[in-house]
């Protein structure tokens, strides 16, 4: 697994000249700016193609296949006899699938066609001359997993005794002995591999080898949490170990002092940097292997981010000057954030630099400096350095002294852009920890621009999460009770999540601007919560709020808020979230508020509007339907109003107007029509046809509680 013997799909040097000439002869968008990293193997080749000039894979190889003049591959065709003809360890070298063969001729699928060395050995080890077809490397490895599975079981199966085997020579080695040549060996080998392979095939970030009395721990963090993957005796576990130093080059005689390594693995035709840390533990040590994929975030539009977020990060690298800073603690996703900032603003006509410890990502175009303490260079001394070369952009990896916030700031007033992260739990208190490191009170109000503090939330697993229908139970019920909102999606668990329910993990952010009110009170030294308030009287929606949106959009869930960001200091009014059995009128600050019915197909939209006005005091239910809304409106206690959208599947808004109309219990409800359209003849008909007030989304809450307090006035004149 070292980098020197791994073997696997090749880099991408040759096939990134025919891979960007088959999507710009085929007209596709984009495809002109297309640019894919010498360094990238096959699959990553063809996941940046697909992202830049967003494609679907199948497409891509229609355009491939096209440029070759081949056919694209039907990888359910694929027959166990010729399966059986060409090794597996050929087929995984080169990421091929064995479709056909006859007496002369061998059809395999390829995301490679132009590989001559898949076709001089799939040529001698068949004695058939190789017809290549096309399909999306992530497809070939999906197949090959269902193809060769019971293969797989039996090396699992000879893995099994192979590490018996290990545990026995381990006990009768000589402790003295030096066991450099040991480690070598091929079942310690393979017990590496394994466990390096498993890893990022479960989409793990870390795996953790913590030795115990007798037996030690495989441990993987997948989304921010930590599973136990096997144990292992601690004979094995130390030669696993060892072997992980020797792939880092660390001293393997050294088990007394922390150490800190690299090391280059391909899985699976993705090539994979480690980050190797190992500490002494329990008269042995403990390894930490960090898995950094070598293309990293293309831009921000593929972090994943909400959409006015993405709109405020974009004005925030904008500027042609200040500093730009990144918030949160360690695991939040700060680095792909700034990477991904860095790749928005790598267009070519500009010179960017950074100083990194360590560099996680290869940026092609882009300078970038290692922090090496051993030779002086440290983050204030390469920034320096940095300003000599007259630079447009710097990232600075993290501020974490005096001295280098104080150069950054100074390169931020002498016209240079400055991306940077800081170790504080929220945005406002990075202002209060710039002051604390000892910077000067006019800079920081003068240079900062922004400040984004940001968290990782996991996303519900779409194979299996559970829609909430009706009212919460259970533990649901403290949560909504707790925000202040509805819970929109159950977990469930899969397979395919490792039974966890979650896959992957989403950023939530507060973005935080320089206003002149926050630079006068950070001129007078102000305090973190006076910080706080005036941002967000300035326009910063605070974090729990960036999550319950999340949570509104049915993306992640209430407990998960929960465990990452935290609760209000206070919990939110129950109704604010009517739930099955409770009294109505109770509201915030003891007020009674109005019963108000938002009906929206768009569950984002109505979450907006039912926040804005629970907010308020009003008592909200939500209808996703007219048919819905005319079903709650029929039944229980009367609404006090109704918000409702004018365009929705099935029953519009225009029908429902006149269905409430024509109710003698609803025929004077207030009724609030909410469309996107610009069309001033459409707001006569519908205020002809009996509503009492028009609004256009976007909605901005402070105009609908307006407009909603309007209406309720005039309904009780």
């Amino acid at each position: 697994m070292s980098s020197t013997a791994v073997k696997g799909p090749r880099a991408a040097s040759g096939v990134r000249q025919w891979l960007v000439e088959a999507i710009r002869r085929a007209g596709v968008q984009d495809g002109e700016t297309l640019s894919i990293p010498d360094h990238a193997t096959v699959p990553e080749a063809w996941d940046l193609a697909c992202k830049i000039c967003r494609l679907e894979p199948e497409t891509l190889a229609a355009h491939v296949a096209q440029h070759f003049g081949l056919e694209v591959a039907d990888l359910d065709a694929a027959t166990p006899a010729a399966l059986a003809l060409l090794p597996e360890r050929i087929a995984r070298r080169h990421l091929v699938l064995p479709l056909s063969q006859n007496d002369r001729r061998f059809v395999v699928a390829t995301a490679d066609p132009g590989d001559l060395g898949a076709e001089q050995d799939i040529q001698f080890a068949t004695g058939r001359s190789p017809i290549f077809q096309v399909a999306p490397p992530q497809a070939i490895q999906d197949a090959m997993a269902e193809r060769y599975g019971q293969k797989s079981k039996d090396i699992l199966r000879d893995f099994d005794e192979d590490l018996s085997s290990v545990v026995r020579s381990v006990e009768s080695l000589d402790p003295d002995s030096d066991i450099a040549d040991e480690v070598a060996a091929a079942p310690v080998v393979r017990l590496t591999s394994m466990l390096l392979s498993e890893a990022v095939r479960n989409r793990a970030s870390d795996l953790h080898l913590e030795p115990g009395p007798s037996q030690g721990m495989a441990r993987f963090r997948v989304d921010g949490l930590m599973r136990t993957h096997t144990s292992l005796p601690m004979p094995a576990l130390n030669r696993v170990l060892t072997r992980i130093k020797i792939m880092a080059g660390l001293d393997i005689a050294d088990r007394f002092r922390p150490q800190d390594g690299h090391a280059r693995v391909v899985v699976d035709g993705r090539s994979i940097d480690l980050r190797i840390s190992t500490v002494p533990a329990r008269e042995s040590e403990k390894a930490v292997v960090r898995f950094l994929g070598r293309v990293g975030p293309e831009k921000l539009d593929d972090v994943g981010l909400l959409s006015d977020d993405l709109e405020a990060l974009h004005s925030l690298i904008g500027h042609r000057e200040g500093v730009v800073a990144i918030t949160g603690p360690t695991g939040s996703g700060k680095t792909t954030t700034l990477y991904a900032m860095v790749r928005e603003l790598a267009r070519g006509d500009l010179n960017i630099m950074t100083v990194e410890d360590p560099i996680e990502y290869e940026l092609p175009g882009i300078t970038q400096i290692r922090v090496d303490s051993k030779r002086q260079v440290t983050f204030a001394s390469a920034l320096r350095a940095i300003l000599r070369q007259d630079p447009d952009v710097i990232l600075v990896g993290e501020i974490r002294d005096g001295e280098t916030a104080s150069v950054a700031l100074q390169a931020a007033m002498t016209g240079h852009l400055v991306l940077t992260t800081l170790h504080t739990n929220d945005a406002a208190s990075a202002l209060r920890r710039l002051l604390d490191l000892g910077t000067d009170r006019a800079s920081i109000a003068a240079a900062l621009r922004g400040v984004v503090g940001q968290r990782l939330v996991r996303r519900v697993c779409p194979e299996c999460a559970l829609p909430v229908r009706g009212e919460p139970a259970g533990e649901e019920i403290r949560l909504a009770r707790k925000f202040g909102t509805l819970p929109r999606v159950r977990t469930r668990g899969c397979p395919r999540c490792g039974e966890s329910g979650y896959q992957g993990r989403i950023p939530v952010m507060e973005v935080l601007r320089m206003t002149p009110e926050l630079a006068e009170l950070v001129s007078h030294g102000a305090e973190t919560a006076d910080l706080r308030r005036a941002a967000t009287a300035g326009g910063m929606r605070p974090i729990l709020a960036r999550g319950i949106d999340r949570v509104a959009t049915a993306e992640t869930t209430l407990e998960e808020i929960e465990r990452v960001i935290g609760g209000p200091d206070e919990p939110q009014a129950a109704s604010a979230v009517p739930v099955e059995g409770e009294a109505e009128g109770a509201t915030p600050g003891g007020r009674t508020g109005g019963r108000i019915l938002v009906v929206d197909d768009d569950p984002v939209h109505r979450a907006a509007a039912h926040r804005a006005l629970a907010g308020q005091g009003y008592r909200v239910q939500e209808a996703a339907s007219g048919t819905i809304a005319l079903e709650q409106v029929g039944t229980g206690d009367p609404y006090s109003l109704v918000l409702l959208d004018l365009h929705m599947p099935g029953l519009g808004g225009r029908e429902v107007v006149s269905c409430l109309r024509a109710m003698p219990k609803t025929t004077r409800l207030p009724i609030i029509v909410a469309t996107s359209e610009e069309d001033g003849d459409l707001e006569v008909e519908m205020m002809e046809a009996g509503a009492d007030d028009y609004i256009r989304k976007p909605i901005d809450p402070a105009r609908l509680v307006a407009r909603v307090r309007g209406a309720l006035r005039r309904a009780a004149a």
